[in-house]
């Protein structure tokens, strides 16, 4: 389908990559010994799920038969960039109740849309859990779109774990760059953006060597690209307006192990998400773990005979600042350590025990290795937004600068940042005259929609 951006972005440089199907998208392990499987195909998931609520059932339906019309008009949709009015028009006239259906839930939370027809209260708090996974907040907080766009395409298309790990996604893609004429410069970090006469117009690296170029992208977070890689006088009004209305989401507490492969039912799933207690605990550091275990469906990651898990929590840097380094190590290990028991309690008896490998990261690490301010995993609103408007979108206020990612519509999540990034392709392209624009009409979108 059309929100299938990954695989059209290989394809887009030559590239294709093997693909093994993930029969269960997540295994949910709730309080009230809650336990959910949202399966591959949506109606196997229905059904188990109305099965554990059957007082609920027509209120479940209804919620996300509101998901899949939000999916299918996008769907249907060629996604490009909504700042351009060519390309807007142009699927306005070619499909108006799609994009209608669209403009309508636009300013609206998936928490709103659920307590339409969802009156139980333990139904509403899954439905936070589902969209917590989407955007780290609850479903009250979540846009309807991006609800939609991840909880319809995991059954849509289903979730297709990469041969070799994901990580070759990003080696295919940059394979295909090279490929195509593009050169990549690793190791090379930007310090500062070049801006002259109000236009951006290159960037400094660290080693001092200055590059130039007709535009300048940023795909660091909108705290890192105009808190640090733009001087003060350079900053425009509308990342003001931008952080008075966001804050960083938190960054996460990750633990990789390997174990030994007996401790691992047959039948385990690939992903889980585990609240054993509370659902008030959803949203706290540490109350909520993410498990992935990408050997189920991939073997030939780990030595024979063993799995690697990866477990992930939110927590704050500032958790974690101001340590010795002793102290630092130490409170990593007591912090992972707590976390295994919980799973060794919830999920996998004797998990501690087998354990052969084990590593931990904090949000220190993440600001480190993803140069990312304070490890933040993305924005997330002061208070309740409008849907998906108070997002800023590609185009900044800087001539020649944009902004690519998870600080810019439609938000966070793999779906989301991958549309940013076609969006974004989409903008540039028509500014340096490769695709078909009106400047009268630009003048004027942009204008509306900053």
């Amino acid at each position: 389908g059309n929100l299938n951006l990954i695989t059209q972005a290989l394809a887009a440089v030559g590239c294709k990559m093997q693909v093994i199907p993930d029969p269960t998208t997540v295994h949910f392990h709730l309080p009230n010994n809650l336990s959910v499987r949202v399966h591959r195909e949506y109606s196997e998931f229905i059904a188990e799920l109305t099965s554990k609520f059957p007082h609920a059932r027509d209120g479940i339906l209804k919620f996300y038969s509101e998901c899949w019309k939000i999916f299918n008009a996008l769907n249907s949709l060629e996604l490009k960039s909504l700042e351009e009015p060519i390309y807007l028009f142009g699927q306005f006239f070619k499909k108006p109740l799609e994009c209608l259906t669209l403009a309508y839930y636009l300013p609206q939370n998936a928490g709103d849309i659920a307590r339409k027809f969802i009156t139980d209260p333990e139904v509403l708090s899954f439905i936070d859990a589902e969209c917590f996974i989407v955007s780290t907040v609850n479903a009250l907080q979540t846009p309807m779109i991006n609800a939609s766009m991840v909880l319809c395409d995991r059954h849509f298309g289903g979730i297709n774990y990469p041969v070799g790990g994901v990580g070759g996604i990003a080696k295919s893609l940059a394979k295909g760059l090279v490929d195509q004429g593009s050169e990549i410069f690793y190791k090379a970090n930007v310090t500062s953006i070049i801006v002259e006469h109000g236009k951006a117009v290159g960037v400094r690296l660290s080693d001092g060597r200055e590059l130039f170029a007709k535009t300048i992208i940023s795909n660091a977070t909108r705290w890192d690209t105009f808190g640090k890689l733009l001087k003060k006088e350079d900053l425009p009004k509308e990342e003001e307006n931008f952080q008075k209305n966001y804050v960083k989401a938190p960054s996460f507490l990750s633990i990789h192990v390997g174990i030994k492969a007996e401790i691992l039912p047959p039948d385990t799933d690939c992903h889980h998400f585990v609240l054993e207690d509370d659902w008030t605990s959803l949203e706290k550091p540490y109350g909520s773990i993410f498990l992935s275990i990408p050997t189920v469906l991939d073997p030939s990651l780990a030595p024979e005979g063993t799995h690697i898990l990866h477990i992930f929590t939110t927590s704050s840097i500032e958790d974690w600042q101001g340590l010795p380094q002793k102290g630092y190590e130490a409170k990593k290990e007591l912090a992972a350590d707590k976390i295994i028991s919980r799973l060794e309690e919830k999920i996998f008896p004797g998990l501690k025990s087998s354990i052969v490998f084990k590593e931990v990261g904090t949000p220190k690490t993440h600001r480190r290795y993803l140069a990312r301010d304070s490890g933040t995993y993305g924005p997330m609103p002061r208070r309740t937004p409008k849907g998906l408007l108070g997002m800023p979108f590609n185009t900044t206020a800087i001539n020649g600068l944009y902004c690519v990612g998870d600080s810019c519509f439609p938000g966070q999540g793999v779906i989301a940042v991958a549309f940013s990034g076609v969006m974004c392709a989409h903008r540039v392209a028509a500014d340096v005259g490769l695709e078909e624009k009106s400047p009268i009409l630009d003048a004027a979108l942009l204008r509306l929609l900053s």
